[in-house]
């Protein structure tokens, strides 16, 4: 039963919520959207449109490091090819609507595989798993580009700091990831920590409503979350093998991620600046699922400038890049998403899982 706020259904709130969202993001990146609609006379547009398959096979890709986990569980409902390309799409949507960082993913991610048997913490760890694995990967790719960029002497020396900074920003988010395991592998841990980021939370929250909310998270509750999340730490530590395929899922991703900059910059004629992405898509990618969408672009933008790429050229990439996928994830993801929102989708899996 679908609960009411003065009449109006939290259903019908969240779709008026997202129209407006989604009509803000448009409005933000109006500018740029006319500045790529003037661009497109200088590109080659019949490589331009492989940017539709290779988005589609990106969402795959990124739907299959969760699902190709979850299926080493029997308690999680099968899902079909289709149904994994339906949700990425709608999370991809999401977190391009809603200007809240990863969280906002996360939540309808959480919500999304409710109906599959997905638990929360099951839900959690996959999304923090999927960024850790990507960063990663893209860490690598840096190096790579890097080392390339080096030995063709590409680099200018004013620019040389670019490569302490992309080092020193992935190892700290390795320190990060590694303490988020180090919490989660411990019970004790976990609960020292549920305990601190409860009161944290509440004492914030009292603070913005004035005193008048003085307890709004219920600390059983944050504990019953991270134990879940525990107990999905402890199970990829003890069978290794289940992170296999979503860390081969996690390569194709992320390089059909760096294709989408690469493919705008062959439509442009300069095929060349493959490396540069590469350098500028691992440092945007570790503000991926905490900054709001457009901030991750201008950084690789300014990362590729700085590594000598022209302004004109770096800034065209990004933006057009930006613009592009904006308007399939739009194009995509709003049909799915409202199907969901509207309760139809959601609803009837709900439904049919609970005959079954």
């Amino acid at each position: 039963m679908v609960k009411k706020r003065f009449g109006i259904s939290f259903r019908t709130i969240l779709s008026v919520g997202t129209v407006i969202l989604v009509g803000y993001v448009i409005h933000q990146n109006w500018p740029d959207m006319v500045e790529t609609f003037h661009h497109l006379s200088d590109t080659n547009i019949p490589v331009l449109l492989l940017l539709i398959p290779e988005q589609l096979f990106m969402y795959f890709a990124c739907g299959q490091i969760f699902f190709s986990y979850l299926k080493n569980s029997k308690e999680v409902k099968e899902f079909s090819r289709k149904e994994i390309l339906t949700i990425s799409t709608e999370l991809n949507f999401v977190n391009h609507a809603v200007p809240a960082g990863g969280l906002g993913g996360l939540a309808y991610l959480t919500y999304r595989l409710r109906p599959y048997n997905v638990t929360a913490g099951q839900s959690g760890f996959l999304y923090i798993f999927r960024y850790a694995v990507t960063t990663v990967i893209n860490y690598f790719q840096a190096l790579i580009a890097i080392v390339v960029l080096l030995c063709l002497n590409l680099i200018l020396g004013e620019a040389m700091w670019v490569i302490p900074v992309a080092l020193i920003m992935n190892f700290g988010v390795f320190i990060g990831l590694s303490l988020i395991v180090y919490i989660a592998s411990s019970k004790k841990r976990i609960e020292f920590f549920t305990l601190k980021a409860t009161r944290f939370i509440n004492a914030v929250i009292k603070i913005l409503t004035f005193g008048h909310k003085k307890k709004a998270i219920k600390e059983d509750k944050i504990k019953h979350y991270f134990d879940d999340i525990h107990e999905s730490v402890m199970i990829a530590k003890a069978n290794k093998k289940y992170l296999k395929y979503p860390l081969y899922w996690g390569f194709v991703y992320s390089f059909f991620e760096v294709a989408t900059y690469w493919i705008v910059a062959i439509s442009l004629g300069r095929p060349e600046l493959l490396p540069f992405i590469l350098v500028g898509e691992a440092i945007g990618s570790v503000f991926d699922g905490i900054v709001p969408y457009g901030l991750y672009e201008l950084g690789m933008a300014g990362v590729m400038i700085a590594l000598g790429v022209d302004f004109p050229t770096a800034t065209i990439v990004t933006v057009m890049t930006r613009v592009l996928t904006l308007i399939l994830t739009i194009a995509t993801g709003t049909l799915p998403y409202y199907k969901v929102i509207r309760g139809k989708e959601h609803d009837d899996k709900s439904t049919e899982n609970s005959k079954s």
